[in-house]
């Protein structure tokens, strides 16, 4: 029989797994406060219905939200699924949270007599849909077992580092210090140059073939050049990413005076309306600051 699996979170990364997860063969059940969302993805094949009525026939629980208030919703609110799965159902926490909640949440887990993955994601909307993810995953030997065909549809590298919650989303806060960092510094570094008289698309042709090249740069830039700010990653998600970083490192004793200043610029475009635009719109902080021209900003 098909592994019954409900993915919560049908956004542009969780409806890039849920799908995944579909053409691996899984019996999967999509939840989303979108209607539209759900409505796409039966579209696709996927199933519905009410929580209450799925939540004891899963095998499997993938929650891909914006934070851990809305992990914390899915799992253990008035609504929460946790009470209503079954005995040795698997719980695959996939967003961003901060290390301690990872492990509080495997331990609530436990009490239920649930297994519980910690599987932050990296790789961007593309790579979701394609099955190809990163995930820096922790935990059990028997959650990493009962979780194996979930990581086999929507991981090209599963990343084992430890039989624990917490090292997983330890690991994607030190991932989301270097990409955060990375795209405001592509912001920095483009609108430098365009006061220097060299514009964006030259940038892009001769920094991505050059050392200062990064992958966010190579990913990010390009969205400035066309003047295309369709959130693939929204500028929202930097406040709330690089304070779980700032919060893990002043429990560490550790300054991070990039990160802060990082976060800062993505305050500032929040400030700015911004929030809900690509983040590379990060670059419009620098702009605006300037007194320069984007492309495409004038028309």
């Amino acid at each position: 029989m098909a592994m019954n699996v409900a993915v919560f979170g049908l956004g542009s990364m969780g409806f890039g797994m849920a799908s995944s997860c579909l053409r691996a063969g899984l019996r999967v059940h999509g939840f989303d406060i979108d209607a539209a969302r759900v409505a796409s993805f039966l579209a696709e094949g996927g199933k519905n219905g009410a929580v209450s009525e799925v939540a004891p026939l899963l095998d499997a629980v993938v929650v891909v939200v914006l934070n851990a208030a809305q992990v914390e919703s899915v799992l253990f609110g008035d609504n929460g699924v946790v009470p209503s799965l079954r005995e040795g159902a698997v719980v695959l926490s996939c967003a961003t949270v901060p290390p301690e909640f990872a492990k509080e949440a495997e331990k609530r887990c436990a009490e239920k007599d649930l297994l519980f993955l910690d599987a932050p994601i990296s790789g961007g909307t593309v790579k979701a849909a394609q099955g190809a993810l990163g995930i820096m995953a922790s935990g059990s030997e028997a959650a990493f077992t009962a979780a194996r065909p979930i990581l086999d549809a929507t991981a090209e590298t599963v990343f084992r580092l430890g039989d624990a919650a917490g090292a997983g989303s330890a690991m994607k806060a030190v991932n989301q210090l270097l990409a955060g960092v990375h795209i405001a510094t592509m912001a920095e570094a483009m609108t430098f140059g365009m006061t220097q008289g060299i514009r964006p698309d030259t940038f892009v042709e001769v920094i991505t073939k050059c050392a200062g090249n990064s992958w966010m740069l190579e990913n990010r830039a390009p969205h400035v050049v066309a003047g295309d700010y369709t959130p693939h990653s929204q500028v929202n998600i930097w406040p709330k990413d690089l304070g779980i970083v700032l919060q893990a490192a002043k429990s560490a004793g550790f300054h991070a005076p990039i990160t802060e200043t990082a976060l800062r610029q993505y305050k500032l475009a929040v400030e700015m309306g911004l929030g809900k635009q690509d983040d590379a719109a990060v670059t419009k902080v620098y702009a605006k600051d300037a007194g320069l021209t984007l492309p495409k900003e004038s028309e």
